[in-house]
């Protein structure tokens, strides 16, 4: 069995918050020194899912994909390590400022490169703008099905057969492959892998691919050509005025809350 892994780096979700600035000029999220990024969170349980399909399969290949600057080859490194057998980096300049909808299109030409493949794994979303549009924008750019928010998942002859994650409960769909399936944290605990392991993966080389090795057209990529504008980007300011109604009884203090709340026309 055939799969393709795609993950992403992020900033670390545990960076203090005094230490997480933002360019609002330039509309981008200033670096904190001296914290290193990491793997996405749910990306390590589409990896897990992946490792397991392919070993209940009594074999196949896993690749992992992964979009970003160089130092993205740490999360796949971390893939290999787990397991996963080859690497391919989407590495330019090009992809600078772009959505998640240019970047759903460079995977999907990333993984045509790529060729065979039975199904295709991501974490439900991305951790940093955690809007989990990039595994159906894969999925509708290479003309498959997508299944979403995966707790569960096996292939059952040339389908996969998925338990999902809903608000109020679970719900067992079919597809037929190849496919997209997005994985939840509710998948598991993902393995954490060995010293032996890192050292190899150490040793794998990672593919480095370009726009231009995927056929994208300058019009396609860039913060130009976003199909989702950034209007803004910023830290909220959250600030609360409190007021403590006294009063000698429960009946003054009620009197003094709808004065308050009349003046304040909201009653």
């Amino acid at each position: 069995m055939n799969i393709i892994v795609c993950v992403k780096q992020i900033p670390d979700p545990e960076t203090p918050a005094a230490s997480f600035k933002v360019d609002e000029q330039a509309k981008k999220v200033i670096p904190a020194q001296g914290v290193a990024p990491v793997v996405n969170p749910y990306d390590p349980q589409a990896t897990e899912a992946a490792l397991q399909l392919r070993d209940a399969a009594g074999g196949g290949k896993v690749t992992v994909v992964s979009l970003g600057p160089d130092s993205a080859r740490d999360a796949i490194k971390h893939a290999l390590a787990m397991g996963c057998d080859e690497g391919v980096l989407i590495n330019d300049d090009a992809f600078e400022g772009q959505d998640n909808f240019q970047t759903a299109n460079a995977l999907a030409k990333a993984i045509d490169k790529i060729g065979e493949y039975d199904l295709i794994l991501m974490g439900r979303a991305a951790a940093d703008w955690d809007m989990g549009v990039v595994p159906i924008g894969v999925a509708q750019a290479l003309g498959i099905p997508a299944v979403t928010v995966a707790k569960s998942i096996e292939k059952d002859g040339d389908s996969v057969k998925v338990e999902r994650v809903l608000d109020d409960g679970f719900q067992t769909v079919k597809a037929p492959l190849p496919a997209v399936v997005s994985v939840s944290n509710e998948f598991g605990e993902p393995r954490y892998p060995q010293l032996r392991q890192i050292m190899m993966a150490a040793k794998k080389t990672v593919e480095v691919w370009s726009a231009s090795d995927l056929g994208l057209s300058p019009d396609e990529v860039g913060e130009g050509n976003r199909v989702l504008p950034l209007e803004a980007l910023y830290i909220p300011k959250i600030e609360s005025n409190v007021e403590i109604i006294e009063g000698e009884s429960p009946e003054e203090k009620a009197a003094t809350l709808v004065a308050r709340l009349r003046e304040a026309k909201l009653i």
